[in-house]
């Protein structure tokens, strides 16, 4: 009995064995089909994209000529799979899905549809409300940022020379531009630029690729040690970032933007063009975060920030982007952060400052008394000083007309 009992045990251990061996045969040969099957996709990826370079090679570099003119998505896919092995080699980490999507919809107002079958958003830098989806490479009057919802990141629609040593990474190309390229113009024969051409393309290629990881890193990965460069190395994109979308998270981002106007705040009204602005559906929207930064940085002896704003108001009456309830409600706003100063340093002239006798609040009262009742009638929009600016102003009406 005990014989039977060892021998049972005896066989069912060299099943178990047996099984072990062909889950670990199985196991291996899954793996080794997962790595075949990575490496058939990055063989052919590498194909493709050395099939799209030479397409960019054999067009040359001169925008002036159509060189970019056939572009197409194609082109920003090989571009993408690229910067995707650049963005990794340099720490990036790719978010999930839902913080993708929150971080895109927070900086830059677009929903992701992860359901759709397109895989770009494009972000039209002139106009935020253009979403039409085309794909045009990076020129001089183009200037598209293009986000992937596959690869999760952004990125100018640059040709691939612009953002790799192609001749490096693809000498089988090289031959490609040992030739001129010759195209017939209206004045003529013409030889126009190959990428090889450009004198300083390797700079340009390495300022691309340190701009494409320090957004990025920045924006996607909360990465603040790419905070100064992005100031000093890409100040158009910063300011674009609190101008255009309202930006507000990244103080040193907001002086670069707002110290714009205090350049040009002696003729200059449009810095109330960043504060109130529409949405792409036509709503008012007002960025109280820049208010509160002209309050921040006004003192006595320096408010030209706060005079821009005030310029801004003054020339509201012909302002055509607004209607008359949106007017009210823009001059609400600017009189909430303006008139409190204008209690404490009125007459004052010092620094750079120059203080008027009176705020715009009151003078735009004195010839629109109806602006007092709009405003109690709308619970003064729940500004905190609004309703005792009026008590102010009504009090010295009362008293000059006695």
């Amino acid at each position: 009995m005990k014989m039977a009992k060892v021998q049972d045990k005896f066989i069912i251990t060299k099943i178990l064995i047996i099984s072990c061996f062909f889950c670990l045969i199985q196991c291996q040969e899954k793996r080794h089909e997962v790595i075949n099957q990575h490496l058939k996709t990055n063989n052919m990826q590498k194909i493709e994209i050395s099939s799209v370079l030479a397409e960019q090679l054999k067009k040359g570099a001169a925008e002036e000529y159509g060189s970019f003119s056939n572009y197409s998505e194609k082109d920003l896919n090989s571009l993408i799979e690229i910067e995707d092995s650049l963005l990794q080699s340099n720490g990036y980490k790719s978010p999930d899905n839902n913080q993708f999507a929150t971080k895109v919809e927070q900086i830059f107002g677009r929903k992701i549809d992860y359901s759709s079958a397109t895989n770009f958003l494009k972000l039209d830098t002139s106009d935020k409300c253009d979403k039409e989806i085309n794909f045009v490479p990076l020129s001089s009057e183009h200037q598209n940022l293009y986000i992937s919802k596959k690869n999760k990141f952004l990125s100018y629609f640059y040709p691939i020379p612009l953002i790799i040593d192609y001749q490096k990474q693809y000498p089988e190309l090289k031959n490609i531009e040992d030739s001129p390229i010759d195209i017939e113009t209206n004045d003529g024969p013409n030889t126009i630029k190959r990428w090889k051409d450009i004198p300083n393309l390797k700079e340009q290629q390495k300022k691309n690729t340190q701009t494409l990881v320090a957004r990025n890193m920045y924006l996607f990965n909360d990465n603040k040690t790419y905070t100064t460069w992005l100031v000093i190395q890409d100040p158009i994109f910063v300011k674009l970032l609190v101008k255009q979308y309202g930006y507000t998270k990244e103080p040193k981002f907001t002086t670069l933007a707002m110290n714009d106007y205090l350049e040009k705040y002696q003729t200059s009204t449009d810095i109330g063009d960043i504060i109130f602005v529409k949405d792409c559906q036509g709503e008012l929207q007002i960025r109280t975060e820049l208010l509160q930064y002209i309050k921040d940085h006004t003192k006595s002896d320096e408010n030209r920030l706060l005079t821009a704003l005030e310029n801004f108001g003054y020339a509201l009456k012909d302002n055509t982007n607004f209607n008359k309830d949106e007017k009210y409600k823009i001059l609400a706003y600017i009189g909430n952060i303006v008139d409190p100063f204008y209690l404490d340093f009125a007459g004052i002239n010092s620094g750079n400052t120059v203080w008027n006798a009176e705020s715009i609040l009151y003078n735009s009262i004195i010839r629109d008394k109806n602006i007092i009742s709009v405003y109690q009638k709308n619970n003064y929009y729940g500004l905190s000083d609004l309703k005792e600016s009026l008590a102010r102003i009504q009090g010295i009406i009362e008293h000059d007309s006695q």
